[in-house]
């Protein structure tokens, strides 16, 4: 007789969900807590931090601030993350903390570009080809083997296409040293896709997961500026993106939602990355589906059931970059949008300041 799976106690409405990270991301998460009937405590450096606004507590304190953490720890029921690059210092200080979901070592694992691409090759998984970084000598060695054109990127904290530098030629290679003589990084080989693609995709703490329909993403300046349901894939990659999603998920032993990443080529789907929280691809579930990301995330964390993903409508999702903010009239009065601004007391270029989904049409049933 095989052994009963224990599955840990569920979060009742009027218990606290911490959050690790004050940007967009936690605001949007408690607010979906909130609807839930249940509460955010914030930690943050910033006394100003989008979350601020929508959170029941907000400590303000660095993430290295290992008493700080010990003390909000202590005052939430559950933990999670809005930002995955939180130092491992951090989550050292939380080994004896409430639950942590998802798993601080799934965390250490997809923040650091190298682990990340070890464990994604340990499950068969195909991603760019790549080589590990320490020393700017080692650069041109690694070029030999991966060959032009390769991308530099740090190995921890690079976002929006900060912290990279592309080599097409030889004479790309000093801002390239420059790089890696700051911090460690990995040269990945350049992969030729037709499309980049993303699955949002959860687990719950009794090991149920599900995903929603992958999205077609396009990048301007390294930044993503459109999402769009449904993506040009076939049938066949749609399952291939489920299935990616799926081994990763249960590799990790993760609880929440994550976001993957994919190259798609005419042979085959590659993972360019893992994000282990909500993901910005995945804004336009708040238009197309019944229970969007944030909801689904607060939902695995608190050990709650995981709601439906099936899409409903043909979203297109448009970060508001900078100064495009300023047209936020023009999204309020376009019928067939919804806004959300997250509350940022500066615009600087290139900095997100919101987001607009469009419906473009309810999915034929």
């Amino acid at each position: 007789m095989s052994e009963a799976v224990s599955v840990p106690a569920a979060l009742v409405p009027g218990q606290t969900i911490g959050i690790l990270g004050g940007g967009q991301l936690g605001r949007m998460l408690a607010i979906a807590a909130a609807r839930l009937g249940l509460r955010v405590h914030t930690f943050d450096p910033d006394p100003g931090c989008p979350a601020a606004d929508v959170s029941k507590r907000l400590t303000v304190a660095r993430f290295d601030d290992a008493a700080a953490v010990e003390r909000f720890a202590d005052s939430v029921d559950v933990i999670t993350f809005e930002w995955e690059s939180v130092p491992t210092e951090a989550l050292r200080a939380l080994a004896d903390a409430p639950p942590i979901r998802p798993p601080a070592e799934a965390v250490c694992v997809l923040q650091d570009r190298l682990s990340e691409k070890r464990f994604l090759d340990g499950l068969g998984l195909r991603v760019a080809p790549f080589e590990p970084l320490d020393d700017p000598a080692q650069l041109e060695h690694a070029l030999e083997r991966i060959g032009l054109p390769a991308i530099v990127k740090t190995r921890h904290a690079g976002y929006d296409g900060k912290g990279q530098v592309r080599i097409t030629c030889l004479d790309d290679l000093e801002p390239a040293r420059a790089l890696v003589a700051q911090q460690p990084c990995v040269l990945e080989g350049f992969v030729r896709f037709e499309r980049e693609a993303s699955v949002i995709a959860a687990r719950s703490t009794d090991g149920a997961w599900t995903t929603y329909e992958p999205g077609e993403n396009v990048h301007r300046d390294g930044i993503l500026h459109t999402t769009r349901v449904p993506a040009r894939l076939t049938g066949a990659q749609r399952e291939q993106a489920v299935d990616i999603a799926e081994r990763i998920l249960t590799g990790l032993d993760y609880v929440g939602v994550l976001g993957v990443e994919l190259f798609v080529t005419p042979a085959d789907l590659l993972v360019n990355e893992v994000a282990p929280r909500v993901h910005n691809s995945g804004h336009w579930t708040e238009a197309g589906c019944q229970v969007d990301q944030f909801e689904q995330h607060i939902r695995a964390v608190a050990g709650w059931p995981l709601g439906p993903t099936t899409r409903h409508s043909d979203v297109t999702m448009e970060n508001l970059i900078g100064d495009e903010v300023e047209r936020w009239r023009q999204h309020l009065v376009n019928p067939t949008a919804s806004l959300r601004l997250y509350g940022k007391s500066s615009v600087r270029p290139g900095r997100k300041m919101g987001h607009v989904n469009r419906v473009e049409g309810r999915r034929a049933s």
